[in-house]
């Protein structure tokens, strides 16, 4: 069964360009107007891979990154903002909003389709051993108990020792921010300015070696670092 792509932009001529050749690729692709109708075709069909241009009415591509990541089973969602805006600031908000690339226009279909394997690659190999870990979530578990206690020793071990590098309030960060919070946000709850939190969320991508928030996010749930 081919993987679902779901493509969101309110330019006709950019959605039909990307879902043709996602089609002739051999994906499944699904396509969106805005943010709002994309986030309710998140939870009808839940794709495997989202594409999404910023500027839209209704919901904007950062909100609907934001809107995502704060659902639980769509954390490991792997999200590419697609935009004409090209500055710092501007990209550095696209990945606080949870994106895991960002994709300036104009660009070769061919390097968006490379960037899509990429990524469905890795959340393959990350499903596969979150399942692996995690055989309790699953409807059935084929590993002996045996296996899975040891392996659930070696976990324990491992987020024992990473949650002895993390302060108290890196470990406040941490949770919040698999939630989808914003620097805002996450400030206003902990009374810190958004500049504190951005060094707080600095020094995890340091110690969990991750190069952004989307990483952080799942890495912060595979070792068990979070609830």
């Amino acid at each position: 069964m081919p993987l679902t792509i779901l493509v969101v932009d309110d330019d006709l001529g950019t959605r039909l360009s990307i879902s043709d050749y996602l089609e002739l690729s051999g994906y499944s692709v699904i396509t969106a107007n805005d943010g709002q109708e994309a986030l309710a075709m998140v939870d009808e069909y839940h794709p495997d891979l989202i594409v999404t241009d910023i500027v839209m009415p209704r919901m904007n591509g950062y909100e609907l990154v934001r809107r995502v990541r704060q659902q639980s089973e769509f954390r490991l969602l792997p999200v590419i903002l697609l935009t004409a805006r090209t500055k710092t600031q501007e990209r550095i908000l696209g990945y606080q909003s949870g994106c895991d690339l960002y994709l300036p226009k104009p660009f070769e279909l061919e390097e968006l389709a490379a960037a899509i394997r990429n990524l469905l690659e890795r959340s393959q190999i990350i499903q596969s051993e979150y399942r692996f870990f995690h055989p309790d979530n699953l409807e059935t578990s084929t590993p002996t108990k045996s296996l899975e206690n040891h392996h659930s020793d070696l976990m324990n071990i491992e987020r024992s020792q990473m949650l002895s590098d993390l302060t108290s309030r890196e470990q406040e960060v941490l949770e919040l921010l698999t939630h989808g919070l914003s620097n805002a946000e996450m400030g206003q709850q902990l009374h810190l300015s958004p500049r504190t939190v951005e060094k707080y969320v600095s020094s995890l991508l340091r110690k969990t070696a991750t190069s952004n928030r989307a990483e952080l996010v799942r890495f912060a749930i595979k070792h068990g670092l979070v609830e």
